[in-house]
């Protein structure tokens, strides 16, 4: 199955604005998503740069969201478990939350990619991205992805 996520910042594909990098605000931008399974349990949701230098780029782990919840709503708290319940883990910034776009030249493409599963993980905010992955295996019961790009000189 799949899972169809959209933004209002900004479309498929594009150029995401400058308030959701690091040389903005640096908030997350909004997100809203339809085709959850009714049998999910939980959401995850990561977004990654792989064309950043030396390894692909963790901007964001959150994971353990209502399967209810369908939308993000932009600038989300950066604390570590949100008032939904939902868990955000440890970026590649070393915090929690949404880090931005930022890359050192040129332009980079930014995966938001949401996972619907039929469990709720049972990790917590010290995770990072690839123990999140691990837990998810065999649990994914769709998934969706946007893409967004950004460019520095």
């Amino acid at each position: 199955m799949s899972i169809k996520l959209t933004s209002s910042a900004f479309e498929q594909g594009g150029m995401i604005p400058v308030k959701h990098t690091c040389d903005g605000e640096d908030v997350s931008p909004p997100l809203s998503w339809s085709g959850i399974p009714d049998s999910a349990e939980s959401l995850a949701l990561i977004a990654d740069d792989p064309d950043a230098p030396g390894q692909t780029w963790v901007h964001w782990v959150l994971f353990n969201l209502l399967a209810e919840v369908t939308s993000l709503d932009e600038n989300l708290s950066t604390e570590a478990t949100l008032e939904n319940g939902a868990i955000q883990g440890i970026t590649d910034f070393g915090s929690h939350g949404y880090g931005g776009p930022c890359p050192p030249g040129g332009t980079h493409r930014y995966f938001f990619k949401i996972y619907a599963l039929d469990t709720t993980l049972n990790l917590d905010s010290n995770t990072r991205k690839s123990d999140v992955v691990k837990a998810m295996d065999g649990h994914i019961l769709a998934k969706g992805e946007l893409v967004g790009k950004y460019s520095r000189q």
